[in-house]
């Protein structure tokens, strides 16, 4: 029976433990490891007498502890270690009996600390301790370690390493990246004088020092270390605690020299391993040995701070993909955003080499974090910073750009140094960029026509239609769209970047001219414009509702939400049929979360447009419905303040005409090319839709849906032949079960930081402190439609279900077109953010709903059944107290 395993190249047997395991494996790499042998666990076994396998048999830790109290190795045992003495130590050189377990300095569980080991024995008591390493195996701090990590309850016999003392002048701990802080590219060096076990106890504080990667010293931390432990084998443990000389005590314990080589031999630790290694190491003499190697578990917990930041934001996009996204609705937003940027730095006459230098910015302008779609904001302003006149404009973009909270400026230097120009040159791509500007403005309608005219091609009725394609033939009508719409969307971007300068500039000349503190002028004078699509379903639904209103039954049968009969019914009626289909095949891909290809449409299913219509019929009937307001009332009132505000500056007058006209135009054809983008995802989603049924037909998917659990290129790369996998069932499967954890786990702040790796050991949680809720009983906001109004609060988040009682005033956070299906129920509207341009804004004043939108934290000062006062025209919210709530209210 072998019972002694010697260092052999090349090979590192299980039976080693993980102690020696690493030493053998470093051995090989000719790193300075003092002689060792090990005593196999096989050694443990044949020295346990009938009770003591009895007890491991059964399994009872009390009855293996009482067991193993006297036990001691075998004679075949003892006389296999006297002979591999004799090799190692042949001049009766005293040695180390420590443990080297199974389960011992493992990737993930170390058990440092929890084994017995022995310093300075001599040959003749090694039998003796190599016994008590064995019960040290089974001691109750081990077992509970062992449970605390729900670990096998009882372990395996542990192997003992038997090595050549190192009576070390100086010795301690190194750590190839900084535990504490988890910086990778910093060694962190621990010494004290004499043994390590002092520092290793707590007994001594260490001198500490810092390492970086190019073997600079950054940081020294000088101990006083009082005492050290020396040598004694006639003690237990075999060293005694010794007094240092006062004079010692703060004198640094290695030179900088060894510093660096105790650094590089844990970095050396590490690269041979392939992962950061905490290690004991010693000097005697002059000569640096390596005691033991382990993993450094804590790591996998913590983000490198040096690593690239990365700052996190959904305060605009979270309107747009709200909530957990699927991979397919991700991979094509993100591939949209890319085209889209790179063809507006295009036409803001970026220079070209500037563009291809900066090109990884592009696909990076979205971020999935824990299934969440967000802005990575350095991106954005790495954009900005190309534009001409960002050095002297910053502000004005970033308020073009939406962003509603700064960089800090050292960041933003850091983050932009590759993009960063100088101001003549930045000057002169300016003043190229503006010449370019000007003839896109003049052109722009024209431009926006023939926009309209090849989007109008591209999603004409494809023959055959969709619903007949084979699976290649919808990928090459998705090229199709690519090619025609998503990679030349330049009047959309064009006007959008017009609408921001105008408004802008609009704004800029109420507050001056006109003095208009509050910032509301320039949207009463936007009011009123017509022709903006926004506000068309509204109309249409007021319209069906008419009709519907004059037959009790038909009311009825829509507002109770039977799908099957209100549809069937509908487009059965006469008067309302044609209105009810012409309304699906305007609208119909018009939804909650609309840009989210997973959303289910009204083509899928109308059961919230019936119940709409349904419920806006019951008060027209009960005589509650309110005539739509009349947005020209705002208009002229603000016109008439400006041509008071600007009586005897004619100049002013006719700039301030042109500026209103152009603002007026831009804000309008935003609204309308907005919906185009909405019809261009509602074909992508019926392609894609049409490709899941064709996969799970043929079996590729379990459901037709899970296509949207697939990237994008993952689906096309099936289809086309350039997929590098093509287990898409098993994909999707995976790619479900991981996005209901992020479903049902706590979503990340709407704003973090992030450094190196982004989606490992990051908290995403925001450094800044939350927002208050609003105190008080009133809240100032934006009034949009006017109107005096009391009713109970509802609060909803998801509208999904939602119902709105008679009565009832609606708190949203937000507002997209599917939430207009909750309108017509209630009898007021609070919305957390908007303006008077917003989407809950216009549909609100055609439908005469009276509505405040811009009320900060309103979500939180309200819940549900609290009851609350709003004036539509002064923005003014407040809560009701009891002697205001009426008598007969529930």
């Amino acid at each position: 029976m072998t019972y002694i395993i010697t260092p052999t190249p090349g090979k590192s047997p299980a039976a080693l433990g993980g102690k020696a395991k690493a030493l053998a494996s470093l051995q090989g790499a000719s790193l300075p490891i003092p002689p060792w042998f090990v005593v196999s666990p096989t050694a443990f076994q044949d020295s346990l007498t009938a009770a003591g396998h009895a007890a491991l048999s059964a399994g009872n830790p009390a009855e293996v502890l009482i067991a193993l109290q006297l036990l001691s190795p075998a004679e075949p045992v003892c006389l296999a270690v006297a002979a591999a003495l004799t090799r190692l130590c042949p001049q009766g050189e005293l040695v180390a009996v420590r443990s080297s377990a199974l389960d011992e300095d493992g990737n993930e569980h170390s058990f440092a600390g929890q084994l017995d080991s022995f310093l300075f024995v001599s040959p003749t008591d090694v039998a003796k301790q190599i016994a008590a390493v064995w019960r040290s195996g089974f001691h109750e701090r081990v077992l509970a370690y062992r449970r605390e990590k729900c670990l096998t309850p009882l372990p395996a016999p542990p192997a003992v390493l038997i090595q050549r003392m190192v009576s070390a002048d100086v010795a301690g701990v190194a750590f190839s990246a900084d535990p504490v802080s988890g910086r990778r590219g910093v060694a962190v060096v621990s010494g004290v004088f004499g043994l390590g076990t002092s520092l290793v106890s707590g007994e001594c504080d260490a001198d500490t020092w810092r390492v970086d990667r190019n073997g600079t010293i950054v940081e020294v931390e000088l101990a006083d270390k009082e005492t050290a432990h020396r040598a004694d084998p006639e003690t237990g443990e075999g060293v005694r605690s010794t007094v240092i000389a006062p004079e010692d005590a703060k004198k640094p314990c290695l030179s900088d020299g060894q510093v660096r080589e105790v650094a590089a031999l844990a970095r050396s630790a590490a690269s041979h391993f392939g992962r950061p290694q905490d290690i004991e190491w010693a000097i005697e003499g002059d000569r640096l040995h390596l005691l033991q190697s382990r993993p450094i578990t804590s790591l996998a917990a913590l983000p490198d701070p040096d690593g690239e930041l990365n700052i996190w934001d959904n305060s605009n996009i979270a309107e747009s993909y709200g909530g957990v996204t699927t991979p397919l609705t991700f991979s094509f937003a993100r591939h949209i955003y890319e085209e889209v940027y790179r063809q507006f730095c295009r036409i803001m006459a970026v220079p070209k080499k500037a563009i291809v230098a900066n090109e990884r910015i592009f696909p990076r302008m979205l971020g999935l974090v824990r299934g969440r779609v967000y802005y990575n904001l350095l991106n954005w302003y790495r954009l900005l910073a190309l534009l001409p006149g960002f050095t002297t404009n910053r502000r004005f973009m970033e308020q073009m750009m939406g962003v509603k909270e700064g960089i800090p400026d050292e960041i933003l230097t850091e983050a932009l140094a590759t993009c960063k120009v100088g101001r003549m040159q930045d000057a002169f791509n300016l003043s190229r960029s503006l010449g370019g500007l000007v003839l896109n403005q003049l052109g722009l309608q024209k431009n926006i026509d023939r926009f309209y005219a090849r989007m109008n091609r591209a999603l004409a009725p494809p023959n055959p239609p969709l619903e007949e394609l084979r699976p290649d033939e919808l990928v090459a009508h998705y090229r199709m769209l690519e090619e025609q719409l998503l990679t030349r969307w330049d009047a959309p971007l064009v006007n959008d970047f017009f609408a921001m300068v105008f408004y802008g500039l609009l704004r800029k000349v109420m507050a001056t001219w006109c003095g208009d503190g509050n910032e509301t002028l320039q949207n009463d004078l936007l009011s009123g414009e017509g022709g903006i699509i926004s506000a068309e379903p509204a109309k249409r639904v007021r319209e069906m509702a008419e009709v519907v209103a004059e037959d009790e039954a038909l009311t009825e049968l829509l507002a109770t939400g039977d799908v099957p009969r209100s549809h069937a019914a509908s487009i059965a009626h006469p008067a309302l049929g044609p209105l009810y289909q012409g309304y699906l095949a305007r609208f119909g891909d018009r939804c909650l979360d609309e840009l989210k290809l997973e959303s289910a449409t009204l083509l899928d299913d109308p059961s919230p447009l019936l119940c709409s219509v349904g419920e806006f019929a019951r008060r027209i009937r009960s005589g509650r419905a309110l005539a739509p307001f009349d947005e020209t009332a705002l208009r002229q009132v603000a016109q008439l303040k400006v041509r008071v505000a600007l009586a005897g500056h004619p100049l002013r007058r006719i700039l301030l005409t042109w500026i209103l006209k152009q603002a007026r135009a831009r804000v309008r054809d935003r609204e309308n090319l907005r919906f185009e983008r909405t019809r261009l995802f509602g074909r992508v989603r019926r392609i894609f839709v049409e490709l899941g049924k064709r996969f799970a037909a043929d079996g590729i998917l379990a459901e037709a849906r899970d296509i949207f659990a697939l990237e994008k290129e993952e689906i096309f790369g099936f289809v086309e032949g350039t997929a590098s996998g093509t287990d898409l069932r098993g994909l999707a499967a995976l790619r479900q079960a991981e996005f209901l954890r992020w479903q049902s786990a706590e979503p990340p702040s709407d704003r973090f930081d992030t450094r190196g790796m982004v989606n490992h050991a990051q908290t995403c949680r925001s450094t800044n402190p939350t927002p208050a809720v609003p105190q008080g009983e009133s809240l100032q906001g934006l009034g949009c439609c006017p109107g005096l109004v009391r009713g109970r609060a509802r609060v909803i988040t998801d509208p999904r279900g939602a119902v709105i009682r008679e009565g009832e005033i609606l708190v949203a956070e937000r507002t997209d077109p599917g939430w207009i299906m909750l309108f017509p129920a209630c009898c007021g509207l609070l919305v957390e953010r908007g303006s008077l341009l917003s989407h809950s804004a216009i549909v609100a004043r055609e439908m005469g709903i009276p509505a405040v939108v811009s009320l900060a934290g309103i979500t939180a000062w309200l819940k549900d059944g609290d009851w609350v006062e709003l004036d539509g025209a002064s923005g003014q919210v407040r809560k009701l107290d009891q002697t205001e709530v009426p008598a007969d209210a529930e």
